[in-house]
């Protein structure tokens, strides 16, 4: 089994209803064992910005699947929920990252492992943080990666809201 981290984002209709059937689809695979799951952040867009603020999360998984069929996996979970890709960073029902797998490191294209991206995120490192505040991500602790960041627009939600 492999420890993964993968990063869950919603912006459009019910979020926190996509991000559970997102989870439900994670636990319902046999070879997914879903660890721990972090809080719910709700953040403003990174990218294109004319659209609605994110609820994001960020899932450790064990898995016995190889990177090339999570990520095939993650974009079943992505079709399941009707995500559509017509504007890049644009508005999107869940965008399923995977942001780090054991030790595996990927330039290809189509899966780039550590995630590019990531480290200049806040969205994702908070997150990461909280169910994982050890880890060490391009040879830098999380938590030197996270002084750098800018914090403004990630909220976390507490239960209830």
């Amino acid at each position: 089994m492999s420890r993964v981290f993968l990063g869950l984002g919603s912006n459009l209709g019910n979020k926190k209803e996509n991000l559970y059937k997102a989870l439900d689809l994670l636990r319902d695979h046999e070879k997914i064992d879903v660890v721990k799951v972090s809080s719910y952040y709700e953040t403003k867009p990174v990218g294109y910005e004319k659209q609605d603020w994110f609820l994001n999360i960020v899932v450790m998984i064990d898995t016995s699947l190889q990177p090339y069929e999570l990520l095939e996996y993650c974009g079943f979970i992505e079709e399941k929920l009707k995500r559509k890709r017509i504007i890049r960073w644009g508005p999107r029902t869940i965008d399923v990252d995977i942001l780090l797998y054991e030790d595996y490191i990927s330039e290809d294209e189509k899966l780039i492992i550590p995630h590019p991206r990531m480290t200049e995120r806040a969205f994702v490192m908070v997150p990461l943080y909280e169910i994982a505040s050890e880890i060490k991500i391009n040879n830098k602790h999380i938590s030197e990666i996270i002084e750098k960041l800018e914090l403004e627009g990630i909220r976390k939600i507490e239960d209830g809201e």
